[in-house]
């Protein structure tokens, strides 16, 4: 076996985390909402020409648990922020989880992408491709708009 690294998927609530990481995982899409507290899977892939064991970590959105967000990024590797386009609250919230992922990991930058999911609803859409894109640059990371629901962009994402 290759490498292990450990992702974690961090954003607000109701963003799509477990979707996307489902969909991810066995290519399915989860259609009713059930908030997640934490849950761990394991999926090995191939990553350019190497095998590659990743271990994913879907993080709670609430508010209540940011406390528990700094464990959560001490001990990742690699991390998918989310927010949903449907959703300016959640857009907002991008900058400050990143700039907290630097100050735990004592880092001017770290393997970081930030996904739009949501993006198959464009008639709720409420932040643009653009603004996507120019948080994305802002950072110096990758972005990717993403629909977990029509799996667009979904395994991409975890490529990085």
């Amino acid at each position: 076996m290759g490498e292990r690294f450990k992702i974690v998927l961090l954003g607000g609530s109701g963003v799509g985390k477990s979707a996307i990481t489902l969909m991810f995982l066995q290519g399915t899409f989860l259609s009713e909402y059930d908030p997640t507290l934490e849950e761990t899977f394991r999926k090995t892939m191939t990553i350019e020409n190497k095998s590659c064991l990743l271990d994913i970590l879907d993080t709670a959105g609430q508010e209540s648990y940011t406390t528990m967000e700094s464990r959560y990024i001490q001990n990742g590797d690699g991390f998918l922020i989310v927010y949903s386009v449907t959703s300016e609250a959640t857009f907002q919230k991008v900058s400050k989880i990143y700039d907290l992922v630097l100050r735990v990991k004592d880092m001017d930058s770290f393997p970081t992408v930030i996904l739009g999911n949501k993006s198959d609803l464009a008639k709720e859409r409420k932040v643009t491709v653009n603004q996507g894109i120019e948080l994305s640059t802002q950072h110096s990371v990758p972005f990717f708009e993403t629909s977990a629901l029509q799996n667009k962009n979904i395994t991409e994402s975890f490529s990085f």
